[in-house]
This record gives structure tokens, sequence and C-alpha cells, in this order.
């Protein structure tokens, strides 16, 4: 009796299996040409109709849409949200990339400059300053630079009056000193 009983649940676990298989596999889609001849005829009333016809009048769900390809791979919808592989230190346009800068000292920054020599010529100084373009450049008071202007040049030193920016500041000029040669205890 016990090796009937285990034959009996061996045969049953082996269809049910089968049976498993069977209904996850995917049915191949059977052609409407095929389908209108196996179909029985139904009467109904006055007329007879095909359970064929009925079946072509509405198509199956599985004839409606199309064999649709799911994308490979992950794709980013935004909604609203930030990209998260933007950098939010450079988010904006930089606008010292987009203008054009002008040739020359007026081209250059209060910060783009450093002061080389003083020169005393036709009983006036002028000023040699070095760009980081590395290119070198006489000036006089009154020159312009991109931020501002050469105020005064004396035997040691060049005040640059540079135009401050920022919307905060109760102050709209600013006075750089450029130093010829740094004292030990400035440095």
């Amino acid at each position: 009796m016990p090796v009937t009983r285990a034959l009996v649940f061996m045969s049953l676990t082996v269809l049910l299996a089968a049976g498993a298989a069977l209904a996850q596999a995917p049915q191949p889609a059977a052609p409407p040409a095929a389908a209108q001849t196996a179909a029985p005829a139904v009467t109904t009333g006055t007329a007879t109709v095909s359970s064929a016809a009925q079946g072509a009048a509405k198509p199956s769900a599985a004839e409606a849409k199309p064999d649709a390809v799911e994308p490979q791979g992950f794709t980013y919808n935004p909604e609203g949200r930030r990209d998260p592989f933007v950098s939010l230190l450079r988010r904006g346009v930089d606008s010292a990339q987009t203008t054009k800068r002008a040739a020359g000292i007026s081209g250059l920054g209060t910060a783009e400059v450093s002061l080389r020599g003083i020169v005393l010529s036709q009983g006036a100084f002028v000023g040699i300053v070095q760009g980081v373009d590395s290119k070198t450049y006489i000036v006089r008071s009154g020159d312009k630079l991109s931020d501002g202007s050469i105020r005064t040049i004396t035997a040691d030193s060049m005040v640059i009056l540079q135009q401050v920016n920022d919307p905060l500041s109760l102050e709209k000029v600013h006075e750089v000193r450029k130093v010829l040669r740094q004292t030990e205890e400035g440095k």
C-alpha cells in the first residue's frame, strides 16, 4: 500500500508540473483564417452567424495591440525635478565665456594684472604691468581696465579704482593698490 500511495503522488506531481509548464508557455497566435474555418455556426432566431464572424467583428485583445517592445535600460523622467547629474556650481551660463574681451589692457581685470616696473617719462610716472596672458603693457594714469581705471602711479605703487558689481554693497568703487616691491612684512 505505501508503494501505491507513493506512485499516485508521483504521477500527480508529474501531471501538475506538466500542466504548470503548459500554462506558462506562450500560446502561438492562430491565423484568423484558421479560426474562421474551425468555429461552429450559431443559429440565432432568423440568421445563422458563425462564432468566427462574431470574433471578426470584435478583435481579440491579443490581435488589437501591436507587439510593443520594452525599452532596454533605464531612462530618467525628471517631471519638474532637477537632473541629479548636473553640477549645482556651474548651473548657469558663465558670462565671462560668452562675452568677447577687448584687446590689450582694456580687456584685463584688476586681479589679472601685476605691476612689474615704474618709469619716469616726461615728468610723469608710467607703469609696466604684466597680464595673465604673459604680455607686458605700458599704462598711464587714466587708462581703462575691464573692471576699473588707473587712478595714480607713484614711484613705488599704482592705484586702481575697481568698479564693484555687488548689489548688496554700499560701496560702488573699491581702491586697489598694486605695489612694485612687496616688503617682507606685506607677504
